[in-house]
């Protein structure tokens, strides 16, 4: 059973009237496996379900967070078909990732989405082609999408600014180059029609929504948390925003440590995962959802009593 906490059936009316733009809550959707490895599309459709439960304005699979990389294209449009019919219509945007090793498998991939439902593509910047090339093929393969550029690395505001300009499909950008706050404020300074999203957990939420802000793409776990904190900034109520936002800022440090499997427990303690397997090497983790520690018995005591202090 899918465990809601009482908070977010008290505002589910609340969220659920929140119109369904290009603002807000976008999770990253975790990806789940069998017991042997394969993909669950079962529970990944339940995964769409609970997030809307949950009250986001949006979410995204498959991205670093979702281990993408360890996904066949067969299963990566496998997993875009339960999240797309699952999620379709129901009032959060649907972000499809397309990022992959080859742009051919990319357009596919857009192609795909683009009629399968999606109201988004989301995509790492590729290898071995121009930034705006291949963006500029993607928004060709899935005409009057808007598309989201993930920046990572170097890639600076400048770039991502040009990059919006030489293709105006690129509307979003997941910033996660360079140091987060400044950015933020740079992108309101020289491009303030440019939807501006974070990720590593939106550790600093607060901070990037006064900056202008349109949003963040943290973990699935605790999703309400931050969707209820996001309300009741879209609603002028800071310090309320503040607190809500606390609850779920608990878990940073701890997803910090414990990388996917740690999203993914939060998720088996919720009734939404039946299992926290993770498929991709411990070495590909990246970023923000890098393993530092394995998530042992006290790992997991810690995520279940920090859950049972702030989600209930």
């Amino acid at each position: 059973m899918v465990k809601i906490s009482r908070r977010a059936v008290l505002f589910a009316p609340l969220l659920a009237s929140t119109p369904a733009v290009f603002r807000g809550i976008y999770p990253i959707v975790q990806t789940p496996f069998h017991a042997d490895g394969r993909l669950d599309p079962e529970t990944l459709a339940k995964e769409t379900l609970f997030l809307l439960r949950c009250g986001v304005q949006g979410m995204a699979w498959p991205q670093l967070a979702s281990e993408f990389w360890s996904l066949s294209i067969d299963e990566r449009l496998q997993g875009a078909d339960a999240l797309l019919t699952t999620g379709r219509g129901r009032g959060a945007k649907l972000v499809i990732g397309v990022q992959a090793d080859a742009v051919d498998i990319s357009v596919r991939l857009a192609k795909h989405a683009a009629t399968h439902g999606a109201d988004a593509l989301i995509s790492l910047p590729p290898a071995g082609i121009g930034l705006a090339e291949f963006f500029a093929r993607i928004a060709s393969a899935a005409p009057g999408l808007p598309l989201f550029l993930q920046a990572v690395g170097k890639i600076s505001v400048d770039e991502v600014i040009a990059l919006s300009q030489a293709v105006p499909a690129v509307r979003f950008v997941k910033d996660e180059a360079g140091v987060t706050l400044p950015r933020i404020s740079e992108f309101q300074e020289k491009a303030p029609r440019l939807g501006v999203f974070t990720g590593a957990h939106g550790r600093t939420l607060i901070d990037e929504l006064l900056r202008g802000a349109a949003g963040s793409m943290p973990a699935a776990g605790p999703a309400d948390l931050y969707a209820k904190a996001f309300l009741l900034w879209e609603r002028g109520k800071q310090r309320e925003a503040a607190l809500a936002f606390a609850r779920a800022a608990v878990f940073v440090p701890e997803f910090e440590q414990y990388g996917i499997e740690g999203l993914k427990y939060l998720l088996v303690l919720r009734g939404v995962f039946p299992n926290h397997v993770v498929r991709a090497p411990r070495n590909g983790d990246v970023g923000a959802v890098a393993t530092r520690t394995k998530l042992d018995e006290a790992g997991k005591r810690a995520l279940r009593l920090l859950w049972e202090g702030v989600g209930r």
